[in-house]
């Protein structure tokens, strides 16, 4: 059991599981009948997702520092009371099913999903 984290619309893994959707605003000129089985996501969790300026402030980053600044906002975000019971939750569920959390962008290093892997692994997730 474990969680993976995948780029929204690619191929599904074998046994992926639940994919969650965990961005701001659902797939542009897809209808919602067609999320799951476009592999974009079966469940749709904003809150785990940047908040609109913070995700500004990560897609203008363009040097260390300013991703770093990303980084530190987005945790900051995620250390709220109900964002981090989210992450427990998530966490302890990897422990006990196969499912999968992700975003659209193309670079994981420069997408809060990978933020969010480590966040979950702090958390003491499983991850594929």
């Amino acid at each position: 059991m474990a969680i993976r984290v995948v780029r929204l619309g690619s191929d599904r893994a074998e046994g992926e599981g639940l994919r969650i959707g965990t961005v701001r605003r659902p797939p542009r000129g897809v209808p919602k009948a067609q999320f799951a089985s476009g592999n974009w996501y079966d469940v749709w969790y904003p809150n785990l997702a940047p908040s609109v300026d913070t995700m500004k402030l990560g897609q203008e980053a363009q040097t260390p520092a300013q991703w770093q600044g990303f980084t530190r906002k987005y945790r900051t975000e995620m250390a709220t009371p109900e964002n981090s019971r989210s992450i427990e939750l998530l966490a302890a569920l990897s422990h006990q099913t196969d499912f999968s959390v992700g975003c659209y962008c193309e670079d994981e290093a420069r997408c809060h999903r990978s933020v969010l892997r480590e966040l979950l692994l702090e958390h003491g997730a499983r991850l594929a």
